[in-house]
């Protein structure tokens, strides 16, 4: 099978059966063997109603996935990706803003350019530039720095996946806006970006908010910290840890020795224990020790993992 198209959605059922023939027409006209997988995310509507309807009318081409609660788009992400069967697998959401004629484009720059993902830039957008476009560009400028992918729409719901990353790739939380970086992570480095069409919203409205962007960021973090430190914690926590524990030792040190001077002048003023430097070099102490040993428990755990000898293998002979 050439292609897999898997559509997350949550309350879409005026837009499926539209999308669908869209999505074949395209399909068709380029001669290629596919399947769409509809994962409906725990829909309140007719939107399952809808999937089954196209399920019986194109039994072969239509797979539907329904999730029993609202878990959120990664996780109806990662299970379209386990059922995909496509040599090549394409996202796109179901509100119609993604093109399906972009298709082919994707496909050829998997299949012929060789490239392992490709995101789309949806460089013109119909979006309210004050709740979405200004944040995006923020939000994706700092992605860029952070992750070392120059991508400008990191969080492009239309994307195409050669089939080894999306069976690679572990789609978790809210980790959908950061598959580039899931993928680059996990040794698919031939990553690019190609212009698509932002199509107007024609039914319903944008089930996200702003909040987004606020999560988007600590998720950023968490998953930059993930893969530097993932899989050695130590060399964080451990690091910071005794250098703390040392600066607060240090000035503890000095202390001591200050009082001492003090006392061989025969001044003895107050106690060292009255001196806030003290504190402070006693907090420096505690802090270190307490770094330290979250980075020992760190090691403990990483060594249990199942997943701690988990290497990708490209090549064998």
């Amino acid at each position: 099978m050439n292609i897999s198209v898997v559509v997350p959605l949550y309350n879409e059922e005026e837009s499926l059966a539209k999308l669908y023939q869209w999505i074949d027409r395209v399909m068709h006209a380029a001669g290629f063997s596919y399947e769409v997988i509809f994962v409906d995310d725990g829909s309140t509507d007719g939107s399952w109603q809808v999937i089954e309807k196209l399920k019986i009318a194109y039994a072969d081409r239509v797979r539907g996935i329904k999730l029993r609660n609202n878990y959120g788009k990664s996780p109806a992400l990662f299970c379209g990706f386990q059922a995909t069967a496509g040599d090549v697998v394409i996202t796109m959401d179901a509100d119609l803003q993604d093109s399906p004629e972009e298709i082919p484009e994707l496909y050829r720059m998997i299949v012929d350019d060789g490239y392992d993902l490709v995101s789309g830039w949806k460089r013109k957008r119909y979006d309210s530039k004050l709740t979405k476009n200004l944040p995006s560009k923020l939000y994706n400028a700092t992605a860029r720095r952070v992750t070392g992918l120059k991508l400008h729409d990191m969080n492009s719901g239309i994307k195409a996946y050669r089939r080894a990353v999306v069976k690679s790739i572990e789609v978790f939380g809210e980790m959908h806006r950061y598959i580039p970086y899931l993928a680059k992570n996990a040794g698919f480095t031939k990553i690019g970006e190609k212009v698509v069409e932002h199509r107007k919203r024609e039914f319903g409205q944008s089930k996200f908010g702003l909040n987004r962007f606020v999560n988007g960021y600590l998720d950023l973090i968490t998953l930059w910290f993930l893969n530097k430190f993932g899989k050695k914690p130590m060399h964080f926590f451990g690091l910071w840890g005794s250098t703390m524990f040392l600066l607060g030792f240090g000035a503890l040190i000095v202390l001591i020795i200050w009082k001492i001077v003090e006392l061989n002048r025969g001044n003895f003023g107050s106690l060292i224990a009255d001196n806030p430097y003290f504190y402070l070099s006693m907090f420096g102490m505690v802090l270190g020790s307490m770094f330290f040993l979250a980075g020992f428990l760190g090691e403990l755990i990483s060594r249990n993992s199942p997943e701690r000898n988990n290497y990708l293998i490209e090549k064998e002979l």
